[in-house]
């Protein structure tokens, strides 16, 4: 069905093609996963096939991409459109209607359907997404999830042959993303449909692949075989593989229930052995990028803050008490009671819609309270000049971008240290301690996503706030990026800044928050320890809770610490790292190229063994460079004033 021969792809004034040497098919009725680490050239691969590469995007296209027989380089994007569906990781720029069931049938009317075909799929494609109450909603009041589902619903409809989705789960809450993977399961298995599919959050698709495609650097060729051989090799993989390989359990599983069946004996082996505290598993001496860990002295100095002085109790930074929120027809948050203090790391967790992007909007003055009360820093949010409000709280957005409108890096960081109030080059200083070989004339928009977020991140701390917000930090980053910033929190929050990030990414949370609070509908409906609140809900659980249920393991770095400290061994696969099929270089199986051919793949840096593992126990051998992906879907305006 998708056919690549030799294929290139070399942007204007780049150093090297963003891909070399691609050859590889894609056949009809199959779930194909596209992985790689960042900055490898997934999201140019993708858009070969939709034809936005090079027709939109631009750059120079060699070889030949076809789609049933199709050449994308002579068949424009709006000529495929019958042919393939493309979802990208901004469904903003997706949208060309205002409500939800007028999205679902432009594309339809586009093709010339006749109204009652047009009607019926747009019912079943409400049903099959879970969009039913939602049909009637302007697109521009819902959630940067619900926006994910309706983009995906809208290339549904039509019926297309192939599906090119980016990332597609990104912004979805864990049963969003179970429903929207078992309708692309359906697809597959009952209409034949391709879908050809790039995601970061591996732990929630590999397991249903067909094939993967691994693309092990960039300008390597891809290799391309079944997901069991591919996850043995590959630079990244999801929590249930890194902690088959810290066990040595050869084959490696891929799903939690075949990793259950493997983890009796490793169970017994911790029995005995308590869990290290959320955040406390020590880290390697070296990051995934290859430097050192961000020195929380480091930070501390670059935000001329002193180590904290022991906080008295019920000092808090933030507090809401009986606050709710209307907006429009919709109550948003309802009797919401909430304390941060300093230094403390709290998720917010809960389906698309709970409330939690409007909680952080409360907290940073953007949105003010229905009735009940909220306070930062001892001021009510909403009330607080921006230029005040900057020097106690900070938001990064689910959209970086809206925090970036200057034209180059170092004019984002001028402005910054004059919002502030700072010495000039204090933001600057940041950036180099947090995005490093970033020039000062680089565009924020030529970014990658992950390069946005963190240049958004350093832009927030100029003004050193007592209180940090995050907005879905993780949308567009791999494991090793994903390490990185874990890191950074973790050092701001030694230094005594409290953090509060709404996330889906339950590996994350279980990664670095002490504490969990899950709102459902506007409301708190779960507040506690990490442990407590994530191994009690099996939606929000991480893998390794799974696994190792019923005990309170929650993390691959906190069982690596343990095993390093000593723990009882037992005899079997797990007392014997050197054994496992996926370790070292002959012991690594092959790959299978897609004309058949058998090919031998050395192992990539760190693919395998138990130190393969990132600084944080987040899976996968890292690259430097994060991915240049589309942006995000929704965003909140920067505090300070436009200079304008």
């Amino acid at each position: 069905m998708i056919r690549f021969e030799q294929v290139s792809v070399t942007y204007a004034d780049a150093p090297a093609p963003a891909l070399q040497g691609v050859d590889l098919t894609v056949p009809e009725g199959e779930l194909v996963l596209l992985v790689g680490p960042s900055g490898v050239g997934k999201s140019t691969l993708l858009g070969a096939v939709s034809g936005l590469v090079p027709h939109f995007t631009g750059g120079r296209l060699r070889g030949r991409v076809t789609v049933g027989g199709r050449d994308t380089r002579t068949h424009k994007p709006r000529e495929l459109a019958d042919l393939v569906g493309t979802v990208g990781q901004n469904p903003l720029a997706h949208f060309v209607t205002d409500t939800v069931e007028d999205e679902l049938a432009y594309g339809m009317e586009s093709l010339g359907l006749a109204p009652d075909v047009m009607r019926r799929r747009v019912e079943e494609t409400l049903d099959l997404l879970g969009l039913a109450e939602l049909r009637d909603r302007p697109i521009a009041t819902l959630s940067g999830g619900q926006r994910q589902r309706v983009a995906i619903g809208s290339v549904l409809t039509p019926h297309p042959k192939v599906l090119v989705l980016d990332e597609p789960t990104s912004a979805l809450d864990p049963a969003a993303a179970e429903e929207v993977l078992a309708v692309l399961q359906r697809l597959v298995h009952d209409l034949g449909t391709t879908v050809l599919m790039a995601e970061h959050r591996l732990e929630r698709v590999v397991q249903y692949a067909d094939q993967v495609i691994l693309l092990p650097g960039p300008g390597e060729a891809p290799v391309v075989g079944e997901p069991e051989r591919i996850m043995a090799v590959s630079p990244v993989c999801p929590p249930v593989v890194t902690l088959g390989r810290l066990a040595g359990w050869d084959p490696l599983p891929l799903s939690v229930r075949d990793a259950r069946r493997r983890a009796a004996g490793l169970r017994d082996r911790l029995a005995a052995t308590a869990p290290p505290s959320v955040g406390d598993a020590t880290p390697p001496a070296v990051t995934p990028a290859g430097r050192p860990p961000t020195p929380r002295t480091a930070l501390g100095r670059l935000l001329h803050r002193r180590t904290p002085e022991p906080e008295s109790p019920g000092t808090e930074i933030a507090t809401a008490g009986r606050l709710a929120v209307r907006r429009g027809r919709i109550e948003a948050l309802r009797g919401v009671d909430l304390t941060v203090a300093p230094g403390e790391t709290v998720a917010l967790m809960g389906r698309n819609g709970a409330g939690k992007s409007t909680l952080l909007a409360t907290l940073v003055g953007m949105v003010e309270p229905s009735s009940g009360s909220v306070t930062v820093g001892g001021r009510a949010p909403h009330r607080t000049h921006p230029r005040e409000l900057i020097r106690q709280v900070g938001l990064v957005p689910q959209e970086p971008r809206d925090l970036l409108y200057a034209d180059t890096v170092a004019a984002e960081c001028a402005a910054a240290d004059a919002d502030a109030g700072v010495p000039p080059g204090s933001c600057r200083a940041l950036v180099d301690e947090l995005l490093p070989h970033v020039s000062d004339a680089t565009h924020p928009r030529d970014l990658s996503e992950g390069q946005r977020l963190t240049l958004a991140l350093a832009i927030v701390l100029t003004g050193r706030p007592p209180l940090l917000l995050l907005d879905e930090p993780t949308r567009g980053l791999d494991y090793a990026a994903k390490a990185r910033l874990v890191d950074v929190l973790r050092a701001l929050a030694a230094e005594g800044h409290a953090i509060v990030l709404a996330t889906h990414d339950v590996e994350l949370a279980a990664e670095l928050a002490r504490r969990v609070v899950i709102l459902a509908d506007g409301e708190i409906v779960a507040d506690g320890p990490t442990p407590q609140v994530v191994v009690s809900s099996p939606a929000f659980a991480p893998q390794v809770a799974k696994i190792m249920a019923p005990q309170e393991w929650l993390t691959v770095s906190q069982v690596r610490q343990a095993l390093a400290s000593g723990a009882p061994s037992e005899t079997g696969a797990e007392d014997a790292p050197g054994k496992s099929g996926t370790t070292g270089t002959a012991a690594a199986p092959d790959a299978t190229s897609t004309t058949g051919a058998t090919r031998t793949t050395e192992t990539p840096s760190g693919a395998g063994g138990p130190g393969s593992a990132d600084a944080t126990g987040a899976t996968g051998t890292p690259d430097t460079t994060p991915t240049p992906d589309a942006p995000g879907t929704t965003g909140t305006p920067r505090t300070r004033e436009d200079p304008a």
